[in-house]
């Protein structure tokens, strides 16, 4: 079972990057590579999820899910809390093969804040199970009171 590889300066050629990037995107953790001697070897998959290209199952089929959380109603407060709250949580879990991807944003003028989830299916239903509890219960996050106690 061969794999098509990769050197730094093959990578950055594709993606018309300076080298020294993508040898920061290795050391950062965000371009997955192997290191033999003095020289970065990246595979076609691991570039591939760089990329966003989907990278070929082999041996299974590969689930990620996408979802937009909507919650109206949340001051900046609240939403600056709960965008900690399910970072924290994505960051901190390392379950499955894919690490969940989370972006949030808060709207004053409406007081609606968004979730986007990016990830393996049980992760992100972990997370959206997170929302609901802190969104159905009455712990104080969103208002602040949680703090008091």
């Amino acid at each position: 079972m061969s794999e098509e590889m990769y050197s730094a300066e093959q990578v950055a050629e594709q993606l018309g990057l300076h080298v020294r990037t993508v040898r920061g995107y290795i050391r950062s953790g965000r371009l997955r590579a192997v290191r033999i001697g003095k020289q970065y070897r990246i595979a076609r998959a691991d570039l591939d999820a760089l990329t966003g290209r989907p990278a070929p199952a082999v041996g299974g089929t590969a689930v990620e899910v996408s979802s937009i959380v909507q919650i109206d109603g949340v001051d900046r407060a609240g939403a600056d809390r709960l965008a900690t709250l399910v970072l924290t949580t994505a960051n901190t879990s390392r379950h499955g093969a894919h690490p969940l991807r989370i972006q949030t944003v808060h709207d004053e003028e409406r007081n609606r804040m968004k979730i986007v989830i990016l990830g393996g299916a049980s992760e992100t239903a972990d997370v959206l199970h997170l929302v609901a509890a802190v969104l159905d219960g009455d712990n104080g996050l969103l208002t602040g009171e949680a703090d008091d106690a």
